[in-house]
């Protein structure tokens, strides 16, 4: 019988990287157990110690809601997205919680289900809510903020897009225009908000992609691989 994904706390059916302090502790133990029962499971080279030492994003949980029972947090927002309501379901998902459930409701629905579910409501104008709008910042700036992203070089310029693209401030840089023809054409083709979520997270996985490393490529003839090899910070 494979370990319970709730209580090893990986996402079942998905390749696992186990952290410790410095890489070479019960890291090893766990991943050696999970490959036993046919999972994908390495070690972080350096641990914990490498992540931090390479300055790479680190999680800030205190404003994380609770999780239900099925061991997933539970997030509710308006129908039928556009750009902020993917975007947020996509940051949480990558870097939060990779099995984040999302319900999408009438807009005067969210926050009595919100409260019979509880389920976190996000990108709703209430003044009670705390994942929304704050000035001329959107939903994704907050919680790249709240959860404690916001020394993430990436995540900041992937904010910039987001923002100007979902508060039609397109000036902001170049890419908002195309983040907002992309969200749009995608809201034409699904009618299904949570098909159209998974067809956005792929969106959003390049976007981020683009601004880690690839900013300064150009297109040409020659053609990029991604690198392959072990798992190192």
């Amino acid at each position: 019988m494979h370990p319970d994904p709730i209580r090893w706390g990986y996402v079942a059916g998905s390749p696992v990287v186990v952290v410790d302090a410095d890489g070479s502790g019960p890291a090893v133990a766990a991943a050696a157990i999970l490959r036993s029962e046919g999972v994908a499971a390495d070690v972080l080279d350096g641990g914990f110690a490498a992540w931090r030492a390479n300055a790479l994003p680190v999680v800030r949980l205190a404003r994380l809601p609770a999780r239900h029972d099925d061991g997933r947090t539970w997030w509710i927002t308006r129908a039928r997205p556009k750009v902020d309501r993917i975007a947020c379901p996509w940051l949480i998902r990558r870097f939060v919680d990779p099995e984040a459930r999302f319900l999408f409701v009438a807009p005067g629905e969210v926050l009595s289900v919100a409260a019979q579910q509880r389920a976190e409501p996000f990108d709703v104008a209430d003044e009670g809510v705390y994942w929304s709008h704050r000035g001329e910042r959107c939903t994704f700036d907050v919680m790249v903020e709240g959860f404690g992203l916001d020394t993430h070089e990436p995540l900041l310029r992937l904010a910039a897009i987001v923002r100007g693209a979902d508060t039609d401030r397109l000036d902001l840089v170049p890419e908002a225009a195309g983040l907002l023809a992309i969200s749009l054409g995608l809201s034409r083709i699904h009618s299904d908000d949570h098909v159209q979520l998974e067809a956005g997270m792929a969106v959003y996985d390049a976007l981020y992609r683009w601004c880690r490393d690839a900013q300064n490529e150009k297109h040409n003839w020659s053609s990029h691989q991604p690198a392959r090899g072990k798992v190192s910070a």
